[in-house]
């Protein structure tokens, strides 16, 4: 283990005494969001003492046996002994440096996944259908829900603009890197020489609001417009004011809603988005601010960035930010995006760490 991460984890039994302390105190006790607060922590300080107690329990074991080699009629079980510790030891410091790594509080809320298609006309349209699909087929894969919030449909098909609710325990965790530019090369249905073109989509995941915690917004910041509904949906469509657009007007930012029967609800879908906009430009904002000390290789979700490539004639998938090639695209195009999805955690986990590394060497300093 390097000697940083100990440095960091020895910290922990004298925090979790001080815990236990403070816990059994009257006014903390008297005080509950104060102990709320700190029986939050001691939850989360329990747990990785208790992993670091183990660690330290596996290296004391470790070294006994080894001490055994030397004793020949204990030398098979000294072997055995060591050849599981050594595989357990490697685990067990990965978990404890995942446990030390920032979580992000967002990670566990539903998402807004908006996909905006680009360069490339009615392909690009069509492309962001197909992505709307694969979002949706890994969604049900993880045994979330997702609802239509609204759509923009494309004039061959496809969508303009879609955005749509992804609703799951840890949905944001896992979707949050798929924000950024999406290019595809293929052969569109459109074309009859079989030339391949290029097109792109934008993607930008939208971490849901708490509502306790919610960005606070001025009503007289808003300009709400109704309008008939067009499209697909019904006799209802072209005759009722049902479809609403709400601007915040500091920012600029606009949500539309015209998927329900109801204006009152189209009104309700629309603030949520909204919210979820405004509170993106805020995080977009920080992680600006913060990429002048710190360049992040995914963290940062601008939608300018091109972020991956989905190369039809060849079944490729490529995410350029790690640098991951995967000769498997019709399945993801399916919603299997366990691997990427994976791959781009563990990268982000390693940035994170670099950052613990780099930020603790500066502290000596």
């Amino acid at each position: 283990m390097k000697p940083f991460l100990r440095q960091q984890l020895e910290r922990f039994p004298v925090r979790l005494q001080e815990l236990d302390f403070f816990l059994s105190q009257p006014e903390v006790v008297n005080d509950m969001e104060r102990f709320r607060e700190l029986t939050r922590e001691h939850a989360e300080v329990t747990e990785v003492a208790g992993r670091f107690q183990r660690y330290l329990q596996h290296e004391r074991d470790l070294a006994q046996a080894r001490e055994m080699m030397e004793d020949p009629e204990l030398a098979d079980m000294a072997r055995e002994e060591i050849a599981t510790l050594e595989t357990e030891l490697p685990a067990l410091e990965a978990d404890l440096q995942a446990l030390l790594l920032p979580r992000d509080p967002d990670d566990a809320r539903n998402t807004f996944l908006e996909i905006r298609a680009g360069t490339g006309g009615d392909e690009a349209a069509l492309f962001a259908g197909d992505l709307l699909r694969m979002y949706t087929r890994y969604a049900e894969r993880q045994g979330w829900r997702t609802e239509l919030m609204s759509e923009s449909e494309g004039e061959a098909g496809g969508f303009k603009e879609v955005v749509v609710r992804v609703i799951g325990e840890g949905c944001y965790g896992r979707l949050k890197f798929e924000s950024g530019g999406h290019r595809v090369q293929r052969v569109p249905a459109t074309e009859n020489q079989g030339r391949i073109h290029t097109s792109a989509c934008t993607v930008a995941a939208l971490a849901e609001p708490d509502e306790a915690a919610a960005i606070q917004i001025n009503p007289a910041d808003l300009r709400i417009d109704t309008y008939r509904a067009s499209g697909a949906g019904g006799q209802h469509v072209n005759k009722t004011d049902s479809a609403v657009r709400i601007t915040h007007l500091p920012t600029g930012i606009v949500a539309e809603c015209q998927d329900d029967r109801s204006q009152h609800r189209n009104k309700a879908k629309a603030m949520q988005v909204l919210a979820a906009r405004i509170q993106e430009k805020e995080r977009a904002e920080r992680a600006a601010r913060e990429a002048a000390t710190r360049k992040g290789l995914i963290g940062s979700g601008d939608r300018s960035d091109r972020i991956r490539t989905y190369n039809f004639p060849q079944g490729r998938m490529t995410d350029h930010r790690i640098n991951l090639t995967l000769y498997k695209l019709g399945a993801i195009m399916e919603g299997d995006l366990d691997e990427v999805v994976q791959a781009l955690l563990l990268a982000r986990r390693a940035e994170q760490l670099e950052e613990l590394e780099v930020g603790l060497g500066a502290a000596r300093a």
